[in-house]
């Protein structure tokens, strides 16, 4: 099947928007521009260009030094602020971002002067905390020694140093104590005064340090009050000085914010130079782009740079571009759940379309409430954005309108068979509030309803297998054919023979002499499997693993058994909950008592209940639901394991960035 075959049906599985390669050559002066205008574009997936030399890659990590001190400068700035704090942003990240990199040097300089003498000064506090910290747990003595014949000193290494350190000293040391605290080893050491300047070059050596010792005359007991009170004192004027750095940085948190951004772009902009290439003159920037939007971005890059040359053209067999998935607007969100079990490659088919259907319908049988429905999407529009940590992300928005869907199917099947909050309504002495009476039925009788089941698994599974066969003819897998036959052959055989043999049950508009021939047909499918199964892994193999490919249609179909079970549950704990609260409610003594304290014991059995009840089928359908598009469905013609089109690109316009 072609890809303008399957792009006519893409009801049920697509293909990625077709790419080209893209070679964009400018003279080294417009290098920048033209980057520049690529990543206001954003259309450009950008590959390496493996067979020429980085351009000018001192300048570029020059530069991006640069902007590296500068990011620096603002994040040691903005740490002070509360973290997840978001800032609204009233002027273009790209309004910044297409200024000259002197200018926006400048500005940050300035703007991050204002604040440095503060800032330094709380970090020399900080460092002297911690001075006076390590110091304050030393046993003092008599440690630093210095006479004509001994000295004493006390030395400090990193715990993985000090073992192999050791032996360089221990042929001069007289005497040495030691002990660990925390990461680092401390050891006291005594030794002759000729040996000093050897001892302390090997221990500077070998990665240690020798521990500064107060000289004050005082007893321990007095040293260590004098620390703590140190201590106190600068944590005092520390956390003054972190309000008053905190209050000055929010005077200009948003122009910090901002050009944090747009350096953030900048430096994204220089990676992507280093993978530039040139020959003496010229820079060549490579990638691939979507087919659709190659004519506009000629047209962008011939308008803003004024000497360029771009070469397309459609991708090689061998390569494998990225995928930009292109799906329709209602199946678009369950791209996510597609890509949950790996991106298609560029040249396989994309199962969005028949994944979008199957979970939402299987989630929304297994839901089938009007009310929690109804609250779950509710939770998905107010509650879910808390549990996140970028509410305004692409994902996070598409995971929201699969909910959105998913519950809107819900929704429907719960009106049709007439379920708010299980039976609810029978306290105001409604029968039956559904809107059509066989459906309800249907869903309320068990064994209907797992019938119902199978044979949506019946369906699922044979398109799954259709899709395989169909993927096994184009690629020329031989050993696919006669079993995926043989699978269509047996159910076609063995389905109606069972149900009128085993089950007895007459299937209508068949004769009753057809029923032995049926047999025959189940026996020529299995024969199929075999033969396919000794094609594909040989004699030994084959002749065992045939009975896995006829056990395995039969546990797939069963599978789906679990959308009666969970909307069973889901419906009679809902049930029971009713029920729970009119029994409990109706214990308490009549009267005033049955009026006030019963009718509070009803209404908080059936709010902790059905919200109990609600968060359990909500991750129930959930995960069910997914098991079933990627057990049951997925594996059987699906391989994913693709590249993400990820085009260079500059965010325009954040409503709100994270500090």
């Amino acid at each position: 099947m072609s890809r303008a075959e399957v792009n006519m049906i893409p009801l049920i599985v697509n293909t990625s928007d077709p790419m080209a390669k893209v070679r964009v050559v400018t003279t080294k002066d417009y290098s920048t521009k033209t980057l520049k205008t690529l990543h206001t574009i954003g259309v450009l997936h950008v590959e390496e260009s493996e067979e020429l030399k980085p351009v000018d890659k001192e300048a570029i990590e020059r530069e991006r030094r640069e902007i590296g001190e500068l990011l620096t400068s603002i994040n040691d700035i903005l740490a002070y602020m509360p973290k997840g704090e978001r800032v609204s942003l009233r002027e273009d990240v790209e309004v910044i971002y297409t200024r000259p990199f002197d200018e926006v040097d400048s500005e940050v300089r300035l703007l991050c002067t204002k604040l440095s003498n503060v800032h330094q000064r709380a970090a020399k506090l900080n460092k002297d905390v911690g001075s006076l910290e390590r110091q304050a747990d030393i046993r003092l003595q008599d440690l630093n020694f210095s006479g004509s014949y001994l000295f004493s000193r006390v030395f400090v290494f990193p715990n993985e140093l000090f073992e192999t350190s050791c032996p360089k000293l221990r042929d001069y040391i007289l005497e040495s104590l030691s002990g660990t605290v925390e990461n680092e080893t401390v050891s006291y050491a005594i030794a002759k005064s000729e040996n000093q300047e050897t001892i302390e070059f090997a221990v500077e050596d070998g990665g240690g340090r020798i521990l500064s010792i107060p000289g004050e005359d005082l007893t321990i007991r007095e040293f260590l009050e004098a620390a703590d009170g140190n201590i106190h004192s600068l944590e005092e004027e520390l956390a003054k000085l972190h309000t008053e750095i905190e209050s000055k940085t929010r005077e200009n948190l948003e122009k910090l914010v901002l050009f944090r951004e747009a350096l953030s772009a900048e430096t994204e902009r220089l990676a992507v130079l280093a993978k530039a290439c040139e020959a003496k003159y010229v820079t060549l920037i490579e990638g691939w782009i979507p087919e659709s939007n190659v004519e506009a971005t000629i047209s962008e890059l011939r308008e803003n740079v004024g000497y360029v040359f771009i070469d397309t053209r459609k991708p090689e067999q061998a390569e494998e571009p990225p995928t930009k998935m292109r799906n329709a607007t209602a199946v678009k969100p369950f791209e996510v759940i597609v890509n949950l079990f790996g991106t298609p490659k560029y040249k396989e088919w994309d199962p969005t379309p028949i994944i979008a259907y199957s979970f939402a319908i299987f989630f929304g049988i297994m839901l089938g409430d009007v009310v929690y429905a109804a609250l779950l999407m509710l939770f998905a529009k107010l509650g879910l954005r808390l549990l996140v940590d970028d509410p305004k992300s692409e994902g996070f928005k598409l995971f929201q309108r699969i909910i959105y869907i998913s519950g809107g199917v819900g929704l429907v099947i719960g009106v049709l068979t007439g379920s708010y909050l299980g039976n609810f309504y029978e306290f105001f002495g409604i029968e039956s509030l559904a809107l059509v009476k066989g459906i309800q039925e249907m869903f309320s009788d068990p064994v209907r309803f797992i019938v119902v089941s199978l044979i949506i698994g019946l369906v699922h599974v044979n398109i799954a297998h259709v899709l395989a066969l169909i993927r096994g003819i184009k690629e020329g897998q031989k050993a696919v054919v006669p079993n995926k036959a043989g699978l269509f052959i047996l159910q076609i055989g063995a389905i109606p023979w069972i149900i009128h043999s085993i089950l007895g049950i007459d299937i209508p508009l068949l004769p009753e002499q057809i029923y032995p021939i049926l047999l025959y047909v189940a026996i020529l499918g299995v024969v199929l499997i075999v033969v396919s199964s000794l094609m594909e892994k040989g004699a030994f193999l084959g002749g065992i693993f045939w009975l896995f490919d006829v056990t395995g249609l039969l546990g797939d179909v069963m599978s789906y058994a679990r959308l009666a079970g969970v909307g069973l549950a889901t419906y009679y704990l809902a049930y029971c909950f009713n029920l729970m609260a009119d029994l409990l409610s109706k214990m308490m003594p009549a009267g005033i008592v049955q009026a006030i304290v019963g009718t509070l014991i009803f209404i908080l059995v059936l709010l902790v209940g059905h919200l109990l009840n609600l968060a359990l089928s909500g991750i129930t359908c959930f995960v069910h639901s997914l098991r079933l598009c990627f057990v049951e469905f997925l594996f059987k013609f699906y391989e994913g394991g693709g590249r993400a089109y990820s085009p260079f690109r500059l965010k325009a316009r954040p409503v709100s960035v994270k500090v």
